[in-house]
C-alpha cells in the first residue's frame, strides 16, 4: 500500500482560543473522544481521517498520564507471548501478533520518532539456553513480513562485547532480538497534531465534568477549561470514553451502578547516566526474583531501567515507591559487573497501566493486555485496555464500532495504517548532518531535533535564528528554540508541558529540569503572554510535579 501525505503545517497553527471557538460550536460533532492520551488521539484521527466531524478533550495535557510514562518500546511483549504458550491463552497471542504487526506499521509511518533497537537476554544457566531462544525466535516468526531482525544466539565473550556491563561470572551465553524503540510523549502529540491536520478540534487541559443526556440517551458532555475556568456544553452524536485508567470513573459518571472492568498496575522507571548502558543495544532480564522482566534500555543518552508490575492505586501523578526503586536496583547489582545505587540515579517516575479486569487473575502480571470496547445502554462507547503499540488498531476497532452502530453511512474506510504521522512525511534520516552544515548546530543537537521533529526541525531551527539557540540545561540537547515551537505549535500551554513531554528532560534529570525551569517560564510567558502571577504559578506547578518524578 502506498502511504497518504498528511496537510501543510499551517491546517494546525490555529490559536488556543481559536480551537475553544470550535469547541462552542452549537452544531453537534459526529464524535467527542474524551482522553488524550494515545488511545483517545488516535481514536481521533482514525474518525477525522474516515471524514467524520471530531473533538477531542484533554483535562490535563496530551500523554500526561499513561502515554507518556512507558518503558518506550514498541513490541509484541516476550513475556505476553510466553504467557499465551504456557497457559494455551489466546487472547495473549493474537495480542502479540498484533502488536508486532502495529510495530512495523508505527517504524514506517513515524520514522523520525521510532527505531528498531537490539536486546541482550543474558543466560546463566544452560538449560535455560534453547528455552529462550525458541521463545525468541516464535517471536520472529509471529511478526512474519513485518520482522525487523532475526534473534541470534551469542557466546559468552560476544555477550560481554555487545553489552560489557554485565555480570560475567557464571554467563553462559545469550539470546539478541530486536523490538522497537520510541519517543512516547511526542509520539502522542504527533498523532493528535495530525488528527487536527485531518480537521479534527483537539484540545488539551479541558475536562470533562459531567455528560449530557436527552431521554436516556447522551448527547454531550460539559466541559471545564482549566486555564481560564470557563465552562460549556460540547454536544456530539458519539461520545467515546478513551481515557485509560480513568476509565471506570466516566463510566460510572454515566452509570453509578457500573461494575468496574480495570485494574491498574504501575510501571516504575529509573534514569542512569549512559555509562550503564552501550549506545545502541538494551538489555532483557527474562526472569527477575517474582517471575517479572526487567529492561535496561539507551534512551536520550541515558540509561533507561524499568519496569516493576505491582498492583495500584489510580491517581492522577502516581508516585513511584522506594521499595520499587530498590526492587531495579537490587536486580540491576545481580546482573551488572559495576555497582549501582541510589546516588546514581538521575530521575524516577511512575505511570500506570489499565489492565481488562479478570476476577480469575491472581495477580496484575496475569491480567490481560488486550483491549475490549463496551457500549453503555445510554450510548457511551468505552475502549479500555491494549498497549501503547497497539493503540493505531485499537482506534480502527473503536471506530469500526462506532460507524456501525451508530449507523455513521458517511463514514470512509479506515486508512490510518497509510498515514504519515505529524513530522514523517518527508523524514531524511541524513537530516541531522544538514542540520550541522545549514544551521551550525552541535552535532548531538542536530540529531535530537532531527529524530524529535523530523521533516519540522527546519522550522525549529528558523526559531532558532530569531534568537534561541541558547540549550536549556548543560550536557542536554534541547533548546531555547524548542520552548516556542511547542508554545506556538504543539499546543503546550504550561512550563511542564514543555519540560515532560514536548522535551523529555524531566523525566531524565531532575537537576537539571529545575535549573531550566526559570528560563522555559520566562519564553512561554513572552509567547502567551502570561501576566506575573501566572509565572509564579507556573513555577509552582513544575516544582510539584518534579516532587512526583523522583
Amino acid at each position: 500500500m502506498g502511504v497518504l501525505q498528511v496537510q501543510p503545517l499551517k491546517r494546525y497553527t490555529m490559536k488556543r482560543t481559536d480551537i475553544l471557538i470550535r469547541l462552542r460550536q452549537e452544531k453537534p460533532f459526529d464524535l467527542l473522544v474524551i482522553g488524550g492520551g494515545a488511545t483517545g488521539c488516535g481514536v481521533a484521527l482514525d474518525a477525522a481521517s474516515r471524514e467524520l466531524s471530531v473533538a477531542l478533550v484533554e483535562k490535563n495535557d496530551f500523554a500526561e498520564g499513561t502515554s507518556g510514562r512507558s518503558t518506550k518500546l514498541l513490541h509484541g511483549g516476550v513475556r505476553y507471548l510466553e504467557m499465551a504458550v504456557k497457559h494455551l491463552d489466546r487472547s495473549q497471542y493474537h495480542l502479540v501478533q498484533d502488536a508486532l504487526k502495529e510495530r512495523g506499521i508505527l517504524l514506517r509511518l513515524a520514522p523520525h520518532l521510532c527505531h528498531r533497537l537490539p536486546l541482550v537476554t543474558p543466560l546463566y544457566k544452560w538449560n535455560m539456553v534453547p528455552y529462550i531462544f525458541a521463545g525468541l525466535k516464535i517471536y520472529d516468526i509471529l511478526a512474519g513480513s513485518m520482522g525487523i531482525g532475526h534473534s541470534r544466539l551469542l557466546s559468552r565473550s560476544r555477550s560481554l562485547e555487545r553489552f560489557p556491563m554485565l555480570h560475567a561470572q557464571g554467563l553462559k551465553a545469550s539470546v539478541l532480538y530486536y523490538d522497537g524503540q520510541f519517543n512516547d510523549a511526542r509520539m502522542a502529540i504527533s498523532i493528535a497534531l495530525t488528527a487536527a491536520q485531518h480537521g479534527a478540534t483537539v484540545a488539551n487541559h479541558v475536562g470533562v465534568t459531567g455528560l449530557i443526556k436527552e431521554d436516556g440517551r447522551i448527547s454531550g458532555v460539559s466541559v471545564t477549561d482549566s486555564i481560564t475556568g470557563e465552562s460549556w456544553p460540547v454536544y456530539a452524536r458519539v461520545v467515546v470514553n478513551a481515557t485509560g485508567p480513568f476509565t471506570d470513573n466516566m463510566r460510572q459518571m454515566d452509570d453509578p451502578e457500573a461494575r468496574p472492568m480495570l485494574k491498574a498496575s504501575s510501571g516504575i522507571h529509573i534514569l542512569l547516566d549512559k555509562r550503564f548502558t552501550p549506545p545502541d543495544t538494551g538489555l532483557l532480564i527474562p526472569k527477575t526474583e517474582d517471575g517479572r522482566v526487567l529492561f535496561v534500555l539507551p534512551w536520550e543518552g541515558h540509561a533507561l531501567v524499568g519496569t516493576t508490575d505491582e498492583p495500584a492505586e489510580i491517581t492522577e501523578h502516581p508516585r513511584p515507591s522506594r521499595e520499587d526503586v530498590a526492587y531495579l536496583l537490587r536486580h540491576l547489582n545481580r546482573y551488572f559487573d559495576i555497582h549501582v545505587s541510589e546516588s546514581d540515579i538521575k530521575a524516577a517516575w511512575s505511570g500506570l497501566r489499565p489492565l481488562i479486569f479478570d476476577p480469575k487473575a491472581s495477580d496484575t502480571a496475569r491480567l490481560t493486555r488486550d483491549h475490549v470496547i463496551e457500549q453503555s445502554p445510554s450510548g457511551l462507547v468505552t475502549i479500555a485496555g491494549g498497549k501503547w503499540t497497539t493503540y493505531r488498531k485499537m482506534a480502527q476497532d473503536t471506530v469500526d464500532h462506532v460507524v456501525q452502530s451508530f449507523d455513521l453511512k458517511q463514514a470512509g474506510k479506515c486508512s490510518t495504517d497509510r498515514i504519515y504521522l505529524s513530522g514523517g512525511a518527508n523524514y531524511d534520516p541524513e537530516g541531522a548532518k544538514k542540520l550541522t552544515e545549514e544551521y551550525g548546530f552541535d552535532p548531538t543537537v542536530a540529531m535530537h531535533l532531527n529524530g524529535a521533529y523530523g521533516d519540522r526541525a527546519v522550522a525549529v531551527a528558523e526559531i532558532a535564528k530569531e534568537g534561541y539557540s541558547s540549550r536549556l540545561a548543560e550536557g542536554h540537547p534541547y533548546l531555547e528554540a524548542e520552548v516556542v515551537y511547542a508554545a506556538r505549535y504543539e499546543l503546550a500551554q504550561h512550563a511542564i508541558d514543555v519540560l515532560a513531554r514536548r522535551i523529555p528532560l524531566a523525566l531524565l534529570d531532575t537537576a537539571a529540569t529545575d535549573l531550566a525551569a526559570g528560563r522555559v517560564i520566562e519564553l512561554m510567558s513572552q509567547e502567551l503572554k502570561w501576566d506575573t502571577d501566572r509565572s509564579g504559578k507556573e513555577a509552582q506547578m513544575v516544582q510539584d510535579r518534579l516532587c512526583v518524578a523522583i
